[in-house]
């Protein structure tokens, strides 16, 4: 299953909870990410799944060899954004609902 076929089901499970919307077309940030009242949890760049998630979480990741922090192109990675490696065996799904508990405070 290709990155992107992964992304899409992560949609379609996580469309099934409360507050979630799913992915608007266009372009720039945010335009292939999972909301929670209008507000990003995960989202899907240049073919990786980003989450939003406490630091220490992310910090917790990256030393464990998971993924990076997320840069969006401005030279500065983001502290509460990872980036799962492809390669990387941690379930998308997982990930996904502890960033919508992270930011939709649920």
């Amino acid at each position: 299953m290709t990155p992107q076929e992964r992304f899409e089901d992560l949609i379609d499970e996580m469309l099934g909870t409360e507050g979630v919307t799913p992915p608007t077309p266009g372009r720039g940030f945010g335009s292939h990410a999972l909301r929670v009242d209008n507000r990003i949890f995960a989202m899907f760049v240049r073919g990786h799944l980003v989450v939003k998630l406490p630091r220490h979480r992310v910090d917790t990741l990256v030393d464990e060899g998971h993924g990076i922090r997320f840069d969006a192109n401005k030279g500065t990675p983001m502290k509460e954004w990872f980036t799962l490696d492809t390669e990387s065996s941690y379930k998308w799904d997982a990930l996904a609902r502890e960033a919508l508990t992270f930011v939709g405070g649920r």
